[in-house]
């Protein structure tokens, strides 16, 4: 090997280096990824978005997929004439919106994304909340102002069952869910929050970690006036920023509090408008988002099996965008 080749090699074997104790840690453990944002509507962020999960798969990790469709969903309800509202960061779903809903979720984000898997081999499986009762809701009404809000055939997830899930993951697929929901009183169908849905399934899988994909780099310490994004948060210290944050902010990071409270070891927030975020996430020693982690967690030790976490401050914590965030 020439010494050109060999300097152009090195690189490479370095990134693989720093790759390993992640990528022993995570052996056979089971991640759960949130896909939205900009991540769905970008030609080339979905395709790296598709390479990094397989990637996942073949390194020897169990990921699952749950999905929303903000911007889809939002594109065919005008179609339909069919004004966007939101609430409480959620979107207002009339029973003829959840007939959209349902279509575009399970018929062409949900398609569209385990064909994507699919390029790489026959790895992906597409479900929604309703199959095998995977996920079971009550009618959901926020409180805004101190009163109870009614917006339609949006769910409370009340029950998860991992079954199907788990059997995707026992025969080495891809599960790929749609954040749909099976009433528990009157068999209607809701529309239930990703991020929500995910974090739910991330709790009841023993999931090592939740990642969620948005539109924004992370927490920012000290919004507007620096862009320092907080690396690391511990549930406490996230509870004390949710009133703080703007309202389509409130589900991801109420999702990423659950998820830790419940058995799940970290819930990291990434910039999905970043190709390849997930591995950069996961498999770097600096990550390029925010990790929560339970209150009693202390930062891991160096060494093959202990990786170092990332550390921050978070007390002071702000989430840029005041806008409305994805909601399905």
């Amino acid at each position: 090997m020439s010494t050109t080749r060999k300097h152009t090699a090195l690189p490479k074997a370095q990134i693989l280096i720093e790759a390993l104790p992640w990528l022993t840690r995570h052996n056979g453990r089971t991640v759960v990824i949130k896909f939205g944002g900009n991540a769905m509507i970008d030609e080339d962020l979905k395709a790296a978005f598709a390479q990094d999960v397989v990637f996942l798969r073949q390194a020897g990790l169990k990921p699952v997929v749950v999905h929303g469709g903000g911007p889809q969903i939002s594109a065919a309800l005008d179609r339909h004439g069919i004004v966007s509202e939101f609430k409480a960061g959620l979107r207002v779903t009339t029973e003829d919106a959840m007939d959209v809903v349902r279509m575009v979720l399970a018929g062409q984000v949900q398609r569209e994304l385990v064909g994507l898997l699919n390029q790489h081999g026959p790895l992906a499986v597409g479900l929604t909340g309703e199959d095998a009762h995977t996920i079971t809701a009550t009618k959901h009404q926020p409180e805004i102002d101190g009163e109870l809000v009614d917006i339609g055939r949006v769910g409370e997830i009340t029950a998860i069952d991992t079954g199907a899930i788990e059997a995707l993951l026992a025969d080495g697929r891809i599960p790929v869910v749609s954040s749909i929901a099976r009433s528990q009183d009157d068999g209607h169908v809701y529309n239930v929050n990703a991020d929500t849905a995910a974090a739910a399934l991330a709790a009841a899988l023993g999931a090592e970690t939740l990642m969620v994909l948005t539109d924004v780099e992370g927490l920012y310490e000290d919004w507007p006036n620096s862009d320092e994004v907080i690396s690391r948060l511990t549930a406490k210290e996230l509870e004390k920023l949710l009133p703080e944050l703007a309202s389509g902010m409130v589900p991801k990071m109420e999702g990423c509090l659950h998820a830790v409270r419940n058995g799940v070891n970290t819930a990291r927030v990434i910039d999905g408008r970043v190709q390849h975020s997930i591995l950069l996430e996961i498999f770097t020693d600096e990550g390029i988002g925010t990790m929560v982690v339970p209150d009693a967690q202390e930062p891991h030790g160096q060494g093959p099996q202990q990786p170092q976490e990332r550390h921050g401050q978070g007390p002071q914590a702000q989430e840029p965008n005041r806008q409305e965030g994805e909601a399905v």
